[in-house]
C-alpha cells in the first residue's frame, strides 16, 4: 500500500545523477530521516473536516460487491499490482539462467509471500508431476547404507513433518555493493534473500529410515531433476542435528514450480545453491564430492590466486528497507524506519540503527 507520505521509487529507472545520489548520500539521507522525523505529525483537521473522500459515499459503500470464490485461489488487490519480483536486465544473456529480486522495500514482517520469493534458475524451472516425482537415497559404497530407498511423493508425506522459519540467500546477494556499483533501490541490491515457513521431513529420518552409518559417513550428495544437474556436497554435520528438511511446503501450501516443487532441500543458513530444487536424489559419502557447481562455480578467489572451495555458510548482514534508495519522503514528521538483519551462524539477538 502507498502512503501519501512516501513517494515508491521507480522500480526500472532512475537518472544518471539519481543513481550516483544513492551511491554517496545513503548515510546523509538517513540522517535526515532521523531528523525531519523529530517534528511533530502535523494532521490538518479543517482539510480532512472537508475531505471529499469523508463526504461522499463512494460505490463501494452503496452497493453489491463481488460474490464468494470468484478466483478459486486468491489474488493480491489490482492497487498493489506493482510490487512485483523483478529482472535485472543485462544481468545475465540467458532468462533460464538468472535471477528475479523479491521487492524487499515493499513487504511487511520477515515472512515473504511464495509469489514474491526470489528466483535463481540454472536452466528455468518446471512444473514437474508429483505422481511421476521419485526421491532416491543410496550411498557411495554398500557399507554405509543398509536400505537404499526410492521415495514416492505419497511415501514422504505420510511421515512424520516439521515446519519452520528459515532465510534463503543467494550467495551473490549484495554482490553490487561489494563490487561498488550503484542500483536503485534495495531490490536489487538485497533482493535475492527471502524468508519462509517450509514444511518437509527432516533428512536425518530418511537417512535412518535407509540404515545410514553416521559414524563414518562425512557428506551428502544433493542432485537436483532440472536440466542443469545441479549438484551439491553438504556436510553430515549439518544433516544429523535435524535441520535439514527435504522440504514440499511453503507458507501453508506446497512449494512453487519456481521454488522446486514438488520436493527441494532446505539446508538453514547456508547459501541457496545448496538449497538443491527439483530434488530427486541424496547420496550417502566419506569424501566431498567436487561436483562442477563447487569447484568451477561457487568457489571464492583469494588474494594469492587460490581458490577456496566448499563455502557455505552466510555470514551477519542487515539492510534498511524504508527509507531507503529512490523513495522519496514528502512531509516532514514521523517516518518508520523498517529494515531486516539475518545470519547463517545463529539467532540475531540485537540490532543497532545509527543516523550518523
Amino acid at each position: 500500500m502507498l502512503s501519501r507520505f512516501l513517494r515508491q521509487a521507480p522500480e526500472n529507472f532512475l537518472s544518471r545523477d539519481q543513481i550516483q545520489a544513492v551511491r554517496s548520500g545513503r548515510r546523509g539521507f538517513l540522517a535526515g530521516a532521523v531528523v525531519a522525523a523529530a517534528g511533530a505529525i502535523s494532521a490538518d483537521r479543517a482539510a480532512a473536516q472537508g475531505d471529499s473522500a469523508i463526504l461522499n459515499l463512494p460505490a463501494h459503500s452503496k452497493g453489491l460487491g463481488q460474490p464468494v470464490a470468484v478466483r478459486g485461489y486468491g489474488l493480491p488487490s489490482e492497487w498493489e499490482k506493482n510490487l512485483q519480483r523483478r529482472e535485472s536486465p543485462g544481468l545475465t544473456r540467458v532468462p533460464q539462467a538468472s535471477v528475479s529480486f523479491a521487492p524487499l522495500q515493499g513487504l511487511f514482517g520477515i515472512i515473504t509471500p511464495s509469489g514474491l520469493h526470489f528466483e535463481r534458475h540454472h536452466q528455468g524451472w518446471w512444473d514437474i508431476d508429483p505422481s511421476q516425482h521419485r526421491l532416491m537415497i543410496n550411498g557411495s559404497d554398500e557399507s554405509l547404507l543398509k536400505r537404499p530407498m526410492v521415495f514416492s511423493m505419497d511415501e514422504l508425506m505420510r511421515l512424520p513433518s516439521v515446519s519452520r522459519m528459515h532465510f534463503i540467500e543467494c550467495g551473490a546477494n549484495t554482490g553490487m555493493e561489494w563490487g561498488n556499483v550503484a542500483v536503485p533501490t534495495v531490490q536489487y541490491t538485497h533482493g535475492m534473500l527471502s524468508c519462509s515457513e517450509f514444511t518437509g521431513v527432516p533428512l536425518r529420518t530418511l537417512l535412518e529410515l535407509c540404515g545410514a552409518d553416521f559414524k563414518r559417513a562425512r557428506f551428502v550428495l544433493a542432485e537436483g531433476a532440472d536440466g542443469s544437474g545441479m549438484t551439491r556436497t553438504i556436510p553430515l554435520s549439518m544433516v544429523t542435528d535435524g535441520q535439514v528438511l527435504v522440504a514440499y511446503g511453503q507458507n501453508g501450501e506446497m512449494l512453487r514450480p519456481e521454488n522446486g516443487y514438488p520436493l527441494r532441500l532446505v539446508v538453514p543458513g547456508v547459501q541457496g545453491v545448496s538449497w538443491i530444487k527439483y530434488l530427486r536424489r541424496i547420496e550417502l559419502g566419506d569424501t566431498p564430492y567436487g561436483t562442477k557447481d563447487e569447484t568451477i562455480h561457487y568457489v571464492d578467489l583469494m588474494p594469492n590466486g587460490l581458490h577456496r572451495q566448499y563455502t557455505s555458510i552466510q555470514e551477519v548482514k542487515s539492510v534498511i528497507t524504508s527509507p531507503s534508495g529512490g523513495q522519496v519522503l514528502l512531509e516532514k514528521g514521523f517516518h518508520t524506519v523498517t529494515g531486516l538483519a539475518w545470519s547463517g551462524r545463529g539467532k540475531i539477538k540485537r540490532v543497532d540503527v545509527t543516523s550518523d
